[in-house]
């Protein structure tokens, strides 16, 4: 019986040895780990610059205070922007309009999109003598919040 004792004995232990070098350690399986995910970096919204702008006529600045003497009965304008562009763009509006009140406007013009410093506008359909102002107004296309606005005045001779 000793005999048979120490044979399963020796089986048991065997068997025990056997088992344990067959397991692996935790987590060591012999590849190489993979680093974690770094972090996104954070997205920085710039805001667009505040409009500014003035609109010239023979490359020169309008007088806001005065009166435009225009020959004949069209003038060309720039809406000249010298803030930073909007990177969306910015939208033009053109509105002339009779001094005397509650008169319907004698010219409009919209560019729904314009992506450049200078903005050339034609301004048509002015009669001789009669006193009228402009109305220029320029809206960033991502924030309408963010506008300015020009009038003056101007008389076709």
């Amino acid at each position: 019986m000793q005999k048979q004792t120490k044979t399963s004995s020796i089986i048991t232990l065997s068997f025990i040895v056997l088992s344990f070098a067959g397991c692996s350690k935790g987590g060591d399986s012999g590849s190489t780990p993979t680093p974690p995910t770094p972090n996104p970096p954070p997205v920085v919204i710039v805001p667009d610059a505040a409009i500014a702008f003035d609109v010239k006529i023979d490359g020169a600045v309008v007088n806001y205070t005065g009166n435009f003497p225009v020959v004949g009965t069209s003038v060309t304008i720039d809406a000249a922007i010298s803030s930073i562009l909007p990177t969306a763009g910015v939208k033009i509006v053109v509105d002339v309009f009779p001094k005397a009140s509650n008169q319907a406007a004698v010219f409009t013009r919209e560019i729904p999109l314009s992506n450049q410093a200078s903005n050339s506008i034609t301004i048509t359909g002015l009669k001789p003598g009669v006193h009228c102002y402009a109305v220029v107004k320029i809206n960033a296309i991502s924030n309408t919040g963010n506008s300015a606005t020009r009038q003056f005045d101007l008389t076709a001779k």
